[in-house]
């Protein structure tokens, strides 16, 4: 797993060894910070690698290191570390995606990875295990 913040618009995101989720209000430093709904922005690396991307480089907070994330229904919850994530939905490509590469808005259309907010706060660390959690349980 890499963990990234935008520390500002328009510029590159800021690799880090740990996060600190805040219920509520998203990732303490990053430019998302205090949004409703789209706090927290997840990618599957194998996403990454398929579309010959690096991680970091579409603006995702948390790369996790396997397994397919993209269409994860709304109202599910990851526990990474401390933190419980609750997903908002798929995240639309932007118009900053076709800076990358032409032609990577529609190549990534429903792989950019899943929005969530923060449900309970805590730190995610580089190491940390990510879990979807039963729709009943923490």
């Amino acid at each position: 797993m890499r963990l990234f913040l935008k520390i500002e618009h328009g510029h590159p995101m800021r690799e880090v060894p740990a996060l600190t989720a805040v219920t509520g209000r998203g990732l303490e430093g990053d430019v998302a910070f205090g949004r409703a709904s789209r706090q927290v922005l997840l990618v599957a690396q194998p996403t990454l690698e398929a579309l010959g991307l690096q991680p970091g480089q579409i603006r995702e907070n948390i790369t996790l290191d396997g397994g397919l994330i993209s269409n994860t229904p709304a109202g599910t919850r990851i526990r990474i570390g401390e933190a419980i994530l609750e997903v908002t939905g798929d995240c639309a490509p932007c118009d900053q995606i076709e800076a990358i590469r032409p032609g990577l808005r529609e190549a990534i259309r429903g792989w950019r990875g899943i929005l969530a907010r923060v449900e309970k706060g805590g730190p995610i660390c580089v190491g940390d295990s990510a879990e979807v959690l039963p729709a009943d349980g923490v």
